[in-house]
């Protein structure tokens, strides 16, 4: 079995850096960002969009199309993990089976994301609600990306799961074990509750406990199986020098990144965002717009991209201006156009 997380952790004990990875974020992580990311400051792993394992097995064919784009990837991604959302089993088994098919490196399972609409399904972040229900959901991705259960199939992928400390309050001692004994390649632990959101700051302290639970169930079960699964920190991770303080502190094998992502492609090269010179940020806005048009214009809609608008364009003299121009266009043309034109205006001075 291929464990892409064995092997990023072997490139991490040589480097004296812990992981580095991408988290997935609706609307944000599509094929046409990942790629922009991957050119400009690649992390050790990216992450596709979540998609729904159920919709992914039961959609219509034009449904399934829909979901599928959220799937797309190319060879300049990889390592790519594929994420996905279910509380049933036997579809979790399924979708396993087919992103292995796929070529992923990996699958996530997203068992911490607030969404109304993915809770109403007993997924996302009600899996904490149903500790049995998650660990079965659990089994099945295993044995679906073990080709069908094959557990010798070389074709297999690790599996790791994303959550939170728990979902009204802090439920680690509780929660945690319950994962660890299916023994997922990798957890990810969101430093925050459910109820919190991303509302207060992340308390990387839980984290650290995160880490402790694991160790100490390791040597009260002399299983060392335990000990392999490996424990990733997310919440407020400002850049590279942040990620490795918080390693650092915490023991924790890897660091994910959220939205210190935004107009930021170059985050994972090392560069600081405010030496990029407005040209070359405004340059790669384009190029991101025209990636997106190019890969999900008639799939998704134009207005996804102006989130990135604000994101890339602040913090220099004109930018609320032709952030107000960019927010009224609707295609990738439009947008090339009022960059061009700002760029000629502010030549002398950028």
């Amino acid at each position: 079995m291929s464990n892409l997380w064995q092997d990023l952790k072997k490139k991490s004990a040589r480097s004296g850096e812990p992981i580095r990875v991408l988290a997935p974020m609706a609307d944000v992580t599509d094929a046409a960002f990942r790629r922009v990311i991957a050119k400009y400051g690649k992390p050790d792993a990216l992450w596709t969009e979540f998609v729904s394992a159920d919709g992914l097995i039961r959609a219509t064919p034009e449904g399934k199309k829909k979901l599928m784009s959220d799937l797309l990837y190319d060879e300049s991604e990889r390592p790519i993990v594929a994420q996905l959302f279910s509380s049933h089993p036997e579809y979790m088994f399924e979708a396993g089976k087919l992103v292995r098919e796929m070529g992923f490196d990996g699958l996530d399972i997203n068992m911490g994301c607030p969404d109304r609409s993915i809770e109403k399904q007993g997924a996302g972040a009600a899996m904490m609600k149903d500790a049995r229900r998650a660990r079965a959901v659990i089994r099945a991705a295993i044995e679906g990306v073990s080709a069908g259960g094959r557990s010798d199939s070389k074709e297999a992928i690790p599996v790791s799961v994303k959550t939170r400390i728990g979902y009204n309050k802090n439920e680690l001692e509780t929660w945690l074990p319950e994962l660890l004994a299916e023994k997922p390649a990798m957890i990810t632990i969101h430093a925050r509750t459910r109820k919190e959101m991303s509302s207060v700051p992340a308390r990387w302290e839980h984290v650290k406990r995160a880490v402790e639970i694991r160790d100490e169930l390791q040597k009260l079960t002399a299983d060392e199986t335990c000990g392999k699964t490996l424990i990733f920190g997310n919440g407020d991770v400002l850049d590279l020098t942040d990620a490795k303080k918080k390693a650092a502190e915490t023991g924790v094998d890897g660091v994910m990144f959220g939205r210190a992502i935004f107009g930021n492609p170059w985050l994972f090269s090392g560069k600081n965002v405010s030496e990029i010179p407005i040209a070359e940020k405004l340059r790669v806005l384009v190029e991101h717009t025209k990636l997106f048009e190019k890969l999900l214009g008639d799939i998704k809609n134009f207005a996804i991209m102006k989130k990135h608008f604000k994101a890339y364009v602040s913090g220099f003299d004109g930018a609320g201006e032709l952030r107000a121009q960019l927010m009224a266009t609707e295609t990738a043309q439009e947008v090339e156009k009022i960059v061009g034109e700002f760029l000629s205006s502010k030549k002398a001075s950028i």
